[in-house]
C-alpha cells in the first residue's frame, strides 16, 4: 500500500507531535508499505521518513524544483516537479490512503485538495486518517462534519476524514484497511 502522509515541515516539535510520526513510520517498514511525502529533510516530514527508512519501507518523495538542494537522504525514489501544487497531484495519484499529521497551512491546504478530489469521484473512497494531537484538528473537522449537513454539500462523503487521537489509534485504523 502507498501511503501518502502530510505533516509539519517544522523543526523540533517535542515527542507529543514526533511520536506518531515515528509509529507511522515504523509501522510501514515493518509491513512492506511504501511512503509518499514531500521529500525533504525538515520538521516531520524526517521524522516519519527515517522511520519508514529504518524500518525497511521504500520511500517516495515528491519534491517541488525549488527545494530539490533539500532532499531527503532517507528518499529511494525522488520524483521532482514544478510546484506545491503539482506535488499535491502526484502524491494524491501515487497514494491509496492518507495520513494527516500534526502541520500548519500547508498541511491542511494538503488535506483539504485530497478531501475535495475524494469527494468529486463517488467512486474514489481512499481513505484520510486525521491524527488530532491535542485537539489540533477539532475545529476543522467539526466544521467538516458541519458543511457535510449543510445545503451546500455536494459529496455523501465530504466528512469521510477518519479522526484518530494518537499513533496507537492510527496503527490500529490502518490495520483496519490491509
Amino acid at each position: 500500500m502507498n501511503i501518502a502522509v502530510y505533516c509539519a515541515s517544522r523543526e523540533d516539535l517535542g515527542e507529543i507531535y514526533e511520536a506518531p510520526a515515528k509509529a507511522l513510520g515504523k509501522w510501514m517498514g515493518e509491513n512492506g508499505h511504501t511512503l509518499v511525502y514531500g521529500g525533504v529533510k525538515a520538521g516531520l516530514m524526517h521524522t516519519v521518513a527515517q522511520a519508514a527508512h529504518d524500518a525497511g519501507a521504500h520511500i517516495v518523495g515528491v519534491v517541488p524544483m525549488r527545494f530539490l538542494a533539500r532532499t531527503d537522504a532517507v528518499v529511494d525514489e525522488v520524483i521532482e516537479c514544478t510546484d506545491l501544487g503539482d506535488r499535491k497531484v502526484i502524491m494524491m495519484d501515487r497514494a491509496d490512503a492518507f495520513v494527516v499529521l500534526p502541520g500548519g497551512l500547508g498541511t491542511l491546504d494538503e488535506w483539504l485538495s485530497t478531501l475535495s478530489q475524494i469527494i468529486v469521484n463517488v467512486d474514489d473512497h481512499r481513505p484520510i486518517f486525521v491524527v488530532n494531537t491535542e485537539g489540533m484538528y477539532t475545529h476543522q473537522l467539526e466544521q467538516l462534519r458541519d458543511t457535510a449537513h449543510s445545503p451546500f454539500a455536494r459529496g455523501k462523503h465530504i466528512d469521510c476524514s477518519i479522526e484518530v487521537a494518537d499513533g496507537e489509534a492510527l496503527i490500529a485504523a490502518l490495520e483496519q484497511i490491509k
